[in-house]
């Protein structure tokens, strides 16, 4: 089943710096690897990704910076290859069609 995602700008340079494989990432590497982003955009991007079950997380409440830093995230598996497909859209293979008998 395709899952047709659809990310802003900021969930997609969180996700690229977590990567797809599904592999945990220290808040406090995440947070080196983003770079230049404003503190309440990084938080609010990181929430609604949580909060839309893409990125799962060892700790219930990420509410500050120091919260993030403490925390291990992980990108669910459930929906690597779909996310992968909005990160990439030209990457998408089209649908087939079965054809009919007659």
């Amino acid at each position: 089943m395709h899952r047709e995602i659809n990310l802003s700008g900021g969930e997609i340079t969180l996700l690229k710096s977590m990567g797809l494989s599904g592999t945990p990432i220290h808040g406090r590497l995440l947070v080196d690897h983003v770079g230049e982003i404003a503190e309440a955009e990084f938080l609010d991007e990181l929430d609604g990704l949580i909060s839309m079950g893409y990125v799962l997380s060892d700790r219930v409440n990420v509410r500050t910076m120091e919260d993030v830093e403490r925390a291990i995230f992980r990108v669910n598996a459930s929906y690597a290859r779909d996310l992968k497909d909005a990160l990439n859209p030209g990457r998408r293979e089209p649908e087939r069609r079965r054809r009919r008998r007659g």
